[in-house]
C-alpha cells in the first residue's frame, strides 16, 4: 500500500515535471523566460522545453500591432495661441525582452514621449500652421520618436494626428476676429461702391454740363443765323419782325399763365402798340 502511494506521488511529480518545462506559446505572442530570476531566452510561437522549476516565464508579450490612444493635451504656439491636440501611435514589439527590461512601463513611457515631443513640434509652429499642417506635424513626430523607441525594442509603424483644434477661448477670439474682418471687408466694399457712385454721378454731371454749354453754343449760333437773316428779310419793313415779336410774347404769356407761381396774368388790350414799343426801345 505505500509502495502504491510512494509509485502515484513519484508519478504525479514527474507528471507535473513535464507540464512544468513544456510550454505552448500561441500565434501573436512570444514569452519572456527567466532562468533563476536573470533573463535566459524568448519563446516563439508553438512548442517549447524549458527547465522545469530553473526556467519560469517572467512576461507574456503580444506581438501584434499595438494601437495606443494618446490623450488630448493642451499645447501653445509660437504665437502663443492654446490648442488642444492628441494623437494615435502604431507599435509593434519586435525584442520582447528589451520593452520588459529596458523601461518599466513602455505603454506609458511611449505615451509621454509623444506627448512632449508633440507639445516640441507645435511650440516651434504658429497657430494657422499647426492647424493646416497636420502631415508635417505626423512626419516630425514619427522621426523624434522612432529612434528612442526603437532601444526599448519597439518600431514604430505610423502615428497619427487624431484632433487639433483651437481651445474655447482661442475659438471665440478667432469667431470675433472673424466677424470683425467680416465688417471691415463690407464697410471696405460699401465704402468703395459709395465713391465709384459719387465718381460716376460726378463724371455724369460733368458731362451733362459739357452737353448743356455745346447746345448753349449752337443755340447761340442758331439764334445768330436767324437773326441775320431776320435781319436782312426785313430791310427796314417792321411787319416781320413784329409778327416774330407778337408770336415770341405770347408763348411767353402762355407759359407764364400755365407757371404755379403766376395767379393772375393781364394782357395789354393793344399787343402791337405794346410790340412797336418794345421795338422802339430795341431802336433806342
Amino acid at each position: 500500500m505505500d509502495g502504491l502511494m510512494i509509485a502515484g506521488v513519484l508519478l504525479f511529480l514527474v507528471i507535473l515535471t513535464l507540464a512544468m518545462g513544456v510550454k505552448t506559446v500561441p500565434q501573436g505572442s512570444k514569452f519572456v523566460v527567466q532562468r533563476l530570476g536573470k533573463f535566459h531566452s524568448t519563446l516563439g510561437p508553438g512548442l517549447n522545453i524549458i527547465m522545469p522549476y530553473i526556467d519560469q516565464v517572467a512576461y507574456k508579450v503580444t506581438t501584434k500591432d499595438i494601437v495606443m490612444d494618446i490623450p488630448s493635451q493642451e499645447v501653445i504656439t509660437k504665437d502663443n495661441a492654446v490648442i488642444i491636440a492628441n494623437a494615435v501611435a502604431y507599435i509593434n514589439i519586435v525584442a520582447p525582452e528589451k520593452a520588459v527590461y529596458g523601461v518599466e512601463d513602455y505603454n506609458l513611457a511611449i505615451q509621454n514621449l509623444v506627448q512632449t515631443s508633440l507639445r516640441s513640434i507645435i511650440g516651434e509652429m504658429g497657430l494657422d500652421d499647426a492647424l493646416s499642417s497636420r502631415d508635417q506635424i505626423k512626419a516630425k513626430l514619427k522621426a523624434a520618436i522612432s529612434d528612442d523607441i526603437s532601444d526599448w525594442g519597439i518600431t514604430l509603424k505610423t502615428v497619427e494626428i487624431q484632433d487639433i483644434t483651437p481651445s474655447d477661448t482661442m475659438q471665440s477670439a478667432m469667431e470675433e476676429q472673424a466677424a470683425a474682418e467680416r465688417q471691415r471687408r463690407a464697410a471696405v466694399t460699401r465704402a468703395e461702391g459709395e465713391k465709384s457712385a459719387a465718381i460716376l454721378e460726378a463724371e455724369g454731371r460733368l458731362e451733362a454740363s459739357k452737353r448743356d454749354a455745346e447746345a448753349q453754343v449752337v443755340l447761340a449760333k442758331a439764334s445768330q443765323v436767324a437773326i441775320q437773316r431776320v435781319t436782312e428779310a426785313i430791310q427796314g419793313n417792321e411787319l416781320p419782325v413784329m409778327y416774330i415779336l407778337g408770336e415770341k410774347y405770347v408763348d411767353a404769356m402762355a407759359a407764364l399763365a400755365k407757371s404755379d407761381n403766376a395767379k393772375t396774368v393781364i394782357l395789354p388790350a393793344d399787343i402791337p402798340a405794346a410790340i412797336q414799343g418794345m421795338m422802339g426801345g430795341l431802336k433806342k
